[in-house]
């Protein structure tokens, strides 16, 4: 296990996910906030714009290329998609290690991405390896990687869902659900007019439903998880709160089988996901500011389908705190480090 201190340097950090890995980052025992950039804040103080880390960092904004950030050790984007893509290749080069929260190095095929984000990839050559960054799933590769993309949050908390059944190869792959909800922090901090207070709240719609840039993510996933490609239909929704998703999941069962003790044993070491015993309805308050997954699973009326509740805080198992665990496999440190925080509630 490392003991020295990590400089860690965050590129964009004026949003949501980026003020959220602020947040942790001053609160982690080993890591020292190094360089923080924001092309339009550069030389505005940190603290400035985010008053609660008052005390906490002296920082101010540098450019993204700044020679601050290659004095780093590793370098977290929280940047736009697209954005990655074009400044990560010279860090990796250099010898920083990178974990991207945007989706700019999760889909494997270049021409998959162009398809859903519009943009010719820039760093086809890094997409080999390219460590997706679920510790539940790829710990081992993580701990070696240079370069790790970091789930996006619906897939977070779909992909651990379904991952039991699949692994145990216990459902139909060709008609898999994912039924999803966020709060209003997963579209960004952002002036919108969908995402304003008066035009959400009281209100809950679905979107995306032809087609999530998500979908491929997460197919790919559990692709991987089957051995096969999977049949997937997956819709997100928007829904009046700030932070949080809630995946309803449904999966048909090929064989009898005890889910409660299947889910159990595939998260028993797990030390982010908490199965909850057998009947629960997790709610998403129970993981709010958290990095913890909470999951239950159901087989109404004893029935042949499997019903899956999987909650998170996308800000944190669903971005940046999964993004500080991925960074604690890298260094070698106990994989909890610094997110150890329970839930705020109420």
């Amino acid at each position: 296990m490392t003991t020295k201190t990590i400089r860690t340097g965050v590129i964009g950090a004026t949003g949501y996910t980026g003020a959220e890995l602020l947040r942790l980052l001053v609160g982690h025992p080993n890591a020292a906030l190094h360089a923080v950039t924001s092309r339009t804040d550069a030389g505005v103080s940190v603290t400035d714009r985010f008053p609660w880390l008052g005390g906490k960092t002296d920082l101010k904004y540098v450019q993204p290329d700044s020679d601050l950030v290659r004095e780093c050790d590793v370098v977290f984007f929280a940047t736009p998609n697209g954005t990655a893509m074009t400044q990560a290749p010279d860090l990796v080069r250099g010898g920083i290690r990178v974990v991207d929260l945007s989706a700019d190095f999760r889909l494997r095929d270049p021409l998959e991405w162009k398809q859903w984000y519009g943009l010719q990839h820039a760093a086809e050559d890094l997409l080999p390896e390219a460590v997706y960054g679920l510790p539940e799933l790829y710990r081992d590769q993580i701990r070696d990687a240079r370069l790790v993309a970091n789930p996006g949050c619906y897939p977070t908390a779909v992909i651990l869902g379904f991952m039991p059944l699949l692994a145990a190869r216990l459902v139909d792959t060709v008609s898999l659900i994912a039924d999803a909800k966020s709060g209003v922090s997963g579209a960004g901090r952002k002036a919108e007019l969908g995402i304003l207070f008066a035009e959400m709240g009281e209100s809950f719609k679905a979107y995306g439903a032809p087609g999530h840039r998500h979908l491929p993510e997460i197919r790919q996933i559990l692709g991987d998880l089957a051995g096969r490609p999977v049949g997937l239909t997956f819709v997100p929704h928007l829904v009046p709160m700030v932070r949080g998703i809630h995946a309803t999941l449904y999966a048909e069962l090929t064989a009898p089988a005890d889910l409660q003790s299947i889910f159990e044993a595939a998260y028993v070491n797990e030390p982010f996901v908490d199965v909850l015993p057998s009947g629960a309805h997790p709610e998403t308050r129970t993981v709010r500011g958290s990095n913890m997954c909470r999951i239950a699973v159901h087989r109404p009326g004893q029935g042949s389908r499997a019903v899956i509740l999987s909650v998170i805080d996308n800000l944190v198992k669903g971005a940046a705190g999964q993004a500080l665990q991925n960074m604690n496999l890298m260094f070698g440190l106990p994989e909890t480090l610094g997110l150890d925080g329970i839930a705020v509630v109420p």
